[in-house]
């Protein structure tokens, strides 16, 4: 299912992890913003090699008065879905399944935690990604776990340069629930961001 609803997006582009710091305009981001009308939450998101066991890359879903990505240093990039130093907004149910099919890959797989949070908590998770700025390459975990430990609720949340400590650290907080995202297509399994958005242009006719 997450695979057809690629096909409502435009072409993904793919930009080079590192510090660069973008910001879309207040029209585009006004225009995209998805009012989630769920529980808040916080869920955050590891990227897992299959081969290694080792943590990829870290990501923070923020479900409050409306649903974002922060994507620290990340490499997804859609025009269809405005970006402000590493925070990304208009993620709709669509837009959400494309960012995480994105990174389930053959050889890697995503794991999401998500932990119910206050009103209140969601909003200061928005203010803090939002006020983070562009993250350096492999900073990923470090700053996601530096947003975390100051939020009501993460008390004592270790700080770590590692997706899964900080995946570890996440789970040791009571109310989180774990669900697994695999992908079998070999098509997917590219060495290179650029051919695997390649790929999904042709493939899904974006």
């Amino acid at each position: 299912m997450r695979k057809i609803l690629l096909g409502l997006l435009l072409p993904l582009l793919l930009a080079a992890c590192g510090a660069e710091p973008v910001w879309a305009p207040d029209a585009e981001v006004q225009r995209a913003a998805f009012h989630f009308d769920g529980p808040p939450s916080i869920t955050l998101v590891t990227v897992i090699n299959t081969r290694s066991n080792g943590g990829a890359h870290s990501g923070l879903i923020i479900q409050g008065s409306q649903r974002v990505v922060f994507d620290p240093a990340g490499t997804f990039k859609s025009p269809n879905i405005p970006e402000r130093n590493d925070v990304l907004f208009g993620m709709n149910p669509v837009a959400l399944d494309v960012y995480l099919d994105y990174h389930a890959r053959t050889n890697f797989r995503v794991i999401l935690q998500e932990k119910i949070v206050s009103p209140a908590v969601a909003e200061m998770a928005l203010r803090l990604v939002s006020a983070h700025g562009a993250v350096p390459k492999a900073f990923c975990a470090q700053s996601i776990s530096g947003i975390l430990e100051q939020l009501p609720g993460f008390e004592g949340f270790k700080v770590s340069f590692y997706p899964k400590k900080i995946m570890a650290e996440f789970a040791r907080y009571p109310g989180v629930t774990r669900q697994e995202i695999n992908d079998s297509n070999d098509e997917d399994d590219s060495t290179d961001p650029r051919a695997s958005a390649e790929r999904i242009r042709v493939q899904y006719q974006l």
